[in-house]
């Protein structure tokens, strides 16, 4: 079985934010929410990089390790999804999770903010596939129609790759060796800028 993964070309992404909108748009989130956004790192400086960010449908999930209703649970694709029937809106999955993937859908007093909303990959929920029941919960569920999730499709750099996650590394892995980086594209020397000493 597939493992799906997402993976951000921070060298292609332009942060035209179409991830975000295609994504807001086709699962009519409400305001305030963004199950995807865009992060710029040094905006304005030299070596400026976006990276559209999501749910990273972790291994071991930290937002499942930590909720009391065990309301997070994984897929047979290796997706973390979360049942908002089980949800109390406790908060907990929304500080456990490193890349801010749990939301409250509303701002307020503790108990009043609802319950928590995050990225499905677009897989819906556990209701039955395409039902209206899911779409009102979850928004649409074009993994069970054969596509794949809006966000990538609609990148017009192809900087988000969504699929199975041996594929999408291999394109990566082909763009990173055309762009002449080689195997010292990535480690301790790129992302510390230092030399070993041994």
């Amino acid at each position: 079985m597939a493992r799906l993964k997402f993976l951000c070309d921070s060298d292609r992404c332009i942060e035209c934010n179409a991830c975000v909108t295609a994504c807001k748009n086709e699962h009519e989130v409400p305001w305030g929410i963004n199950r995807r956004r865009v992060v710029t790192l040094n905006d304005g400086k030299p070596g400026e990089r976006s990276i559209s960010m999501a749910c990273m449908h972790c291994t071991d999930a930290p937002c499942a390790a930590v909720c009391p209703t065990s309301c997070f649970y994984g897929t047979a694709d290796a997706l973390v999804l979360h049942d908002k029937d089980l949800c109390i809106g406790c908060g907990y999955c929304f500080y456990a999770c490193p890349f801010g993937a749990p939301q409250y859908p509303r701002v307020g007093n503790f108990g009043g903010r609802g319950k928590m909303d995050k990225c499905t990959y677009c897989a819906g929920g556990p209701q039955q596939d395409n039902t209206a029941v899911e779409y009102m919960q979850y928004g649409s569920n074009r993994i069970a129609e054969g596509k794949l999730p809006l966000c990538a499709e609609m990148c017009s750099t192809k900087a988000l790759l969504a699929g199975d996650g041996e594929i999408i590394a291999a394109i990566y892995r082909e763009r990173v060796q055309q762009r002449g980086f080689g195997s010292g594209a990535w480690g301790w020397r790129t992302a510390y800028k230092q030399e070993l000493t041994v």
